[in-house]
C-alpha cells in the first residue's frame, strides 16, 4: 500500500489526514496512543500486517499480511470523554454504509462488530487519550478481514467472515473509500453526537428483533428481544420486566438458540 496514493484518491473531506503506511507493527492503535501527545492533526496509520492486533476488552485481533485491512485513525475532538459516547457504534454505522456502496452489503452487531452472513468480518476499536492543549484523541482501531485463510481461521477457532470481491479490489482505491466515510462521519459525530447515527444503526441491526442474552464473562445478565440502540449507543433489549437500556462496558450479546 502507498500512503501518498492513498492521500490522493481521498476525496476533499479526508484533506489534512496525514496517511503513514508500516509493513509491520504490534498494534497501530497502541502505536498512535504513544503518539497522541505530539500529535497536531489527524493521523491514519495502516500496517500490512499486525502481530498485536488487539479487540474489545484487550481480546487478540488475528490477521494474515495480505489478507485485511488494519489501520487505526486518530482523531481529535473537542471536550471530553462524556461527549464521545456511542462513538464506536457511530464508526460502525460508517464502515457498513461504505461497505454498502462499494457492493457489499453487511451489518451490525452491537456494540462493535460488522457482519456479513451472520460471521464476524470487521473489528472497531475506539481508545482514547488526553490531547495536550484541550481536548481528546480518539482512536479510531479497525480490522477488516478481506480474505480468509484456512489455517487462519483454524487458529481464531470459530467461523469468520471475508470479502473476496473487495480483497481483489485495488488496495490503495479501498482504503481511501474507507477514510472518506470514516471523516466524513467523525465530523458528523463531532457536531451531532450518535443521535445522528442511531436511526441508521438500527436500519443496519443484524439480530433487531431477535432473542438475545447478554453475558458478562460467562454469566447471562439479561434476556430478551433485541430492540435497537438509543441516542446514547444503549442497546435496549425488551424483556419480561420491561424495556431495560445496556452500557456495553465488557458485555456480549448472544443469539439465543431456538
Amino acid at each position: 500500500m502507498n500512503a501518498e496514493r492513498i492521500a490522493a484518491l481521498s476525496g476533499a473531506g479526508a484533506a489534512g489526514i496525514a496517511v503513514e503506511v508500516v509493513p509491520e507493527t504490534g498494534s497501530t492503535n497502541a502505536d498512535l496512543l504513544a503518539r497522541a501527545a505530539t500529535l497536531c492533526a489527524p493521523l491514519l496509520l495502516i500496517a500490512e500486517h499486525q502481530t498485536a492486533g488487539r479487540g474489545r476488552a484487550g481480546r487478540s485481533w488475528l490477521s494474515a499480511p495480505g489478507h485485511s485491512l488494519t489501520f487505526s485513525l486518530a482523531w481529535r475532538f473537542d471536550g471530553g470523554l462524556q461527549g464521545l459516547t456511542g462513538l464506536p457504534l457511530a464508526v460502525g454505522v460508517a464502515l457498513v454504509e461504505t461497505l454498502g456502496r462499494l457492493g457489499q452489503p453487511v451489518q451490525l452487531k452491537w456494540p462493535n462488530d460488522v457482519l456479513k452472513d451472520g460471521d464476524k468480518l470487521a473489528g472497531i476499536l475506539v481508545e482514547t487519550q488526553p490531547s495536550a492543549t484541550d481536548g481528546t484523541w480518539a482512536i479510531v482501531g479497525i480490522g477488516l478481514n478481506l480474505a480468509m485463510p484456512d489455517e487462519l481461521e483454524e487458529k481464531i477457532g470459530r467461523a469468520v467472515a471475508a470479502v473476496p470481491w473487495l480483497a481483489r479490489m485495488d488496495r490503495d482505491a479501498l482504503m481511501a473509500a474507507v477514510v472518506d466515510g470514516l471523516a466524513a462521519a467523525l465530523r458528523q459525530f463531532a457536531a451531532h453526537g450518535f443521535a445522528a447515527f442511531s436511526a441508521r444503526w438500527n436500519l443496519l441491526h443484524a439480530y433487531g428483533g431477535q432473542a438475545v442474552s447478554i453475558i458478562d464473562r460467562g454469566t447471562t445478565l439479561h434476556e430478551g428481544l433485541a430492540a435497537g440502540v438509543d441516542d446514547l449507543g444503549r442497546l435496549l433489549l425488551d424483556t419480561e420486566g420491561g424495556r431495560i437500556a445496556i452500557v456495553a462496558g465488557d458485555v456480549s450479546l448472544r443469539v439465543k438458540d431456538a
